[in-house]
């Protein structure tokens, strides 16, 4: 049998790692490389070393140095995973018989296909078109599903549920799984069922707490006739949903509910441990391929020139290329044009409203995350807007770093 040892790697990175080598008839031991790490390369002599460069390069070279002076694992070909580095560090690293440095986020088809040529194995890789995005809102864990169903990705999808739970100490998670672009039959009902397994595998995730957005006869059949999915609810409309999700023990006012416990952004969200995209999802780099620290193109769309200059300012901060329009139509002939990484949108301006940019986009399938950042605080505008495939509503006015962590919080979300 094959043997991989991996060092360092986060928790969410090596438990999916594990579970697929695992699947695949791969030995796997889990090391750290300031502990055990030389110990358990010198004892099993892996065939395969995976580093993720979670501690500095300097202690990463001296435990190279010391597996390079010993003739026996010297020989071991080394992975490594970690953020953009500069290219004489790579060149530093290739002197340690790393063959291959991948930089976050990681597409896993091309990762794995990559390990399979060195253990000299086939790995069975799931490349059905699939867009998975999750995003977090209060105590709310949005996911939505477009496209197909595809199982890498709904096996990263429950220690990303896991992860987002223990970042944010969420005591009570509640899951709105939304698959409004599915149409399912009979032959999707495994992947279907590994989807909701998937999704109700963490214990602290009450059935009851989860519903599904979902216009699909079948999903709403096979939920109901699995005893095993007993409390998870199918609905056709948001507004059917959020009521039961949100506690009105301090209001009854659901408007006043929403804007509350859904609307308010949630503090502190950290960025998932690593984000899961494929190669084969569009078979070449483009801008959705881009980092935080990337220089995201963000497009703000708002009619109010002093918005679009604070918002302007604020996104500057994370070394955004920004593009401003002050009206939708103008906004949506520049969507011809390029792909943004986030979208920043108004919902009251003349002309187009931000209603209207929203409808347009979601029928040509523009998968661009996009925040309602918008003085419009009725029930009616936050479910219309989320129905239509927003990430975020925001309202205005709200602090600036504020609205720069919801979009933090959206640019990481995309697995």
């Amino acid at each position: 049998m094959k043997r991989v040892l991996i060092i360092d790697a986060p928790p969410l990175f090596r438990e999916f790692l594990k579970e697929k080598l695992s699947h695949e008839k791969v030995n796997v031991e889990i090391a750290h490389i300031k502990r055990d790490a030389f110990t358990k390369l010198v004892s099993s002599l892996p065939d395969l070393l995976i580093i993720d460069l979670s501690v500095s390069i300097r202690e990463i070279i001296d435990f190279l140095t010391k597996k390079n002076e010993d003739p026996n694992a010297s020989r071991i070909p080394v992975f490594m995973t970690g953020p953009i580095i500069a290219q004489d560090q790579i060149s530093l690293l290739s002197q340690f018989n790393v063959v291959k440095y991948f930089n976050k986020p990681i597409k896993f088809d091309v990762f794995f296909e990559s390990i399979g040529k060195v253990l000299k194995t086939g790995f069975s890789i799931d490349t059905t078109p699939c867009i998975l995005e999750i995003h977090l809102n209060n105590d709310i864990i949005f996911i939505e599903i477009a496209q197909g169903l595809n199982r890498e990705k709904i096996s990263l999808l429950k220690y990303r549920i896991s992860e987002i739970i223990e970042q944010n100490d969420i005591t009570t998670p509640k899951i709105i799984l939304m698959m409004t672009d599915l149409s399912l039959s009979f032959v999707d009902g495994a992947n279907l069922e590994f989807l909701l397994d998937n999704v109700i595998a963490d214990t602290r995730i009450q059935k009851k707490n989860i519903k599904i957005l979902s216009l699909d006869s079948f999903t709403k059949e096979l939920v109901r006739g699995h005893s095993q999915y007993d409390g998870i609810e199918v609905v056709t409309n948001l507004s059917n949903i959020l009521p039961a999700l949100i506690d009105n023990t301090e209001s009854s006012n659901i408007a006043d509910l929403i804007t509350e416990k859904v609307l308010t952004p949630t503090e502190d969200i950290s960025p998932a441990t690593v984000e899961m995209k494929f190669y084969s999802d569009s078979g070449v780099l483009d801008s959705s391929d881009k980092k935080i620290n990337d220089n995201p193109h963000i497009a703000i769309v708002d009619d109010d020139q002093v918005t679009r200059t604070i918002l302007q300012n604020t996104f500057k901060q994370i070394n955004a290329e920004i593009s401003l329009f002050d009206s939708g139509s103008e906004f949506l002939m520049a969507t011809n044009k390029h792909i943004f990484d986030l979208i920043i949108l108004d919902i009251y301006m003349p002309g187009l409203s931000g209603f209207d940019i929203l409808k347009t986009l979601h029928s040509k399938q523009y998968k661009t995350p996009i925040i309602i950042y918008s003085n419009a605080t009725s029930k009616e505008s936050v479910v219309q807007a989320l129905s239509l495939g927003a990430k975020s509503y925001l309202v205005k006015p709200l602090k600036p770093e504020a609205l720069l962590q919801k979009a933090i919080e959206v640019l990481h979300s995309r697995i």
